[in-house]
């Protein structure tokens, strides 16, 4: 049964979408404010976070930023019609979806199912994938320095760990199946994120600059992942 953490110091939001939930078949715990999502998110991990952005003690961007250090979760962002600026920001901390208040319990419940489907470990039965690339999960993605591993979700970098969000992974498989192939915003979008799920351009640019940040972080000379102006990205060549 996935279990999902919600974190929001609105109690009518946590009674009605905890039920909501629940009535799905997830298990649900509930926190009503950072400081106490964050000590349950990092001892009790759960397959998915549910984050509103303002709130007592500690808001969900402060939330979010100690949480990256620790875990990869998934995390979808609850925000309001005008924190715009909010959701870029919380785009480029790591997290993988935000759903704007008020929003319908069953666009919720999608949201959910969409990220807890791209978590999953894929079946590794099949040869080969889309073109005949290697089917995802069949083996480890190897590109030079570059190590993925789908189904324990794994990606190194000279060795070193890299910890990508889910979102994050998936495009950057995308783009490492096919060295020097350009990949359009469109067709990465559709490799990381569910039909049902709609994002923009600068949904993302954010997560491309956050994969650049990360890959920088730990080899400052990090340069794999070049942008065609106007057209994609791709994985260098090598």
């Amino acid at each position: 049964m996935p279990k999902i953490a919600l974190v929001d110091d609105d109690r009518n939001i946590l009674t009605s979408v905890s039920l909501t939930l629940e009535a799905e078949g997830y298990q649900v715990a509930t926190y009503t404010d950072g400081a106490s999502g964050l000590d349950g998110l990092t001892n009790d991990r759960p397959d998915l976070a549910i984050l509103d952005i303002k709130m007592p003690r500690m808001d969900g961007m402060e939330l979010l930023r100690r949480l990256r250090q620790k875990s990869d979760v998934p995390v979808i962002f609850l925000t309001s019609k005008d924190e715009e600026i909010d959701e870029l920001f919380g785009l480029k901390m790591g997290a993988d979806d935000f759903i704007t208040k008020p929003f319908s319990q069953r666009l919720l419940v999608e949201r959910v199912k969409a990220i807890l489907r791209r978590s999953a470990p894929r079946d590794p039965s099949g040869a080969t994938g889309p073109a005949g690339e290697p089917a995802p999960g069949k083996a480890l993605i190897e590109r030079g320095s570059l190590v993925m591993d789908e189904e324990r979700h794994t990606c190194t970098w000279k060795g070193q760990r890299v910890t990508l969000t889910v979102t994050e992974f998936l495009i950057l498989q995308a783009l490492a199946l096919r060295p020097g192939v350009v990949k359009s915003r469109n067709a990465l979008m559709d490799a990381a994120y569910d039909d049902q799920v709609y994002v923009d351009d600068r949904t993302i640019d954010s997560h491309i600059k956050r994969l650049r940040k990360k890959f920088k972080a730990t080899d400052d000379d990090f340069e794999m992942i070049e942008t065609l102006y106007g057209v994609g990205y791709r994985f260098k060549e090598q």
